[in-house]
């Protein structure tokens, strides 16, 4: 940037540097604030989930001397999943560390760049949560394509075959031919709903969200915000709003898979977090303004502290995020897919 005043101003006004830093990278990471926000704490090897694959069939009208089944009913089975873990380092050199660490300096620089590191990880996560967990030979976490699946992607889940448990394990997956019709979303919406049992959530691209829009008259187009749409506040509102559908929100998510919209019931979706040995819990008021990470991140993050190498003048960190994504009932999730207009 070319230099406005000549000397006679320079030598005698300082310059103002403000004290955060605008984020012009990051951008919206709806599914994986909810999820992590509402996280629960990890404990023991691994976390078994048992549930009820069919009906007791002994049930029978009677009269006078019949006889009963004294068969025992073997309907009961248990989800398994195991932690994952997901790390990103942070360095920083100590002649740089010297020189910010001056009666001068404006900015934390090492808080910042822990805080920085933090967000960043947390945005690839972001687009992790949607996958199907096979990234990085297998050791990411669970993503919707994992979790909101009929055996089309991986055909057991938790440890369990899910043609063997067909339909208990399958969620909707329903192929749009290209365009979205609000015939295809109720559809979906009942394939995925049972009683009382109903999505608390929609999440969808921004084209599709768009494409969604276009499709509702204005008086339908009610603007929801998205921290509220469980019934309850979400811990650690995420303030991102939505156009409501059955009472609940659709929300654009950056990260979501290309053509897809997904109907989800929160509260069959969970996330337990298991914080990395002998590291501590990330807890901050960020520096860094401009994108979704202002408010604490939730449970996982933990952090080594800094550490100095043996062989040279400078300081290395890592930051970790540890636990894993599940749902503990498929069938109440469903995806639309392939959405490419109206």
């Amino acid at each position: 940037m070319a230099e406005l005043y000549g000397q006679r101003i320079q030598s005698t006004v300082q310059t103002k540097f403000l004290p955060f830093v605008v984020d012009t990278v990051l951008n919206s990471n709806v599914l994986f604030q909810r999820v992590v926000r509402a996280g629960k704490k990890w404990s023991g090897r691994t976390v078994r989930q048992p549930i009820k694959v069919s009906k007791n069939s002994t049930g029978t009208s009677f009269r006078g001397f019949d006889t009963f089944s004294t068969s025992a009913t073997d309907n009961r089975r248990v989800l398994e999943f195991t932690p994952s873990f997901y790390q990103i380092t942070c360095a920083l050199p100590g002649d740089e560390l010297s020189v910010a660490d001056t009666e001068d300096k404006v900015l934390d620089v090492m808080k910042l760049t822990i805080q920085s590191d933090t967000e960043d990880m947390a945005d690839d996560l972001g687009t992790i949560f949607y996958s199907d967990g096979t990234g990085n030979t297998s050791k990411d976490p669970a993503g919707l394509d994992l979790i909101v699946d009929d055996g089309t992607i991986n055909a057991s889940y938790g440890g369990l075959t899910r043609s063997t448990f067909d339909p208990n394990l399958d969620s909707t997956l329903t192929a749009s031919g290209g365009t979205l019709t609000l015939a295809q979303v109720d559809t979906l919406w009942n394939n995925v709903t049972s009683g009382s049992q109903k999505p608390t959530l929609g999440v969808t691209t921004e084209a599709v969200f768009a494409f969604y829009g276009q499709l509702l008259r204005p008086q339908e187009r009610i603007v929801k915000e998205a921290s509220r749409v469980k019934g309850a506040e979400v811990t650690g509102g995420t303030g991102f709003t939505g156009l409501e559908y059955n009472g609940k929100a659709i929300v654009a998510d950056e990260k979501c898979t290309a053509q897809r919209l997904h109907l989800l019931n929160e509260n069959y979706l969970h996330w337990y977090a298991l914080p990395y040995f002998n590291a501590k819990p990330i807890a901050y008021k960020s520096q860094v303004k401009g994108n979704d990470y202002d408010a604490p991140l939730g449970l996982g993050f933990s952090w080594t502290d800094w550490i100095v190498p043996a062989n040279g003048a400078s300081v290395v960190g890592h930051i970790y995020f540890g636990g894993q994504f599940f749902t503990n009932n498929p069938k109440r999730h469903g995806k639309l897919t392939g959405i490419t207009g109206i």
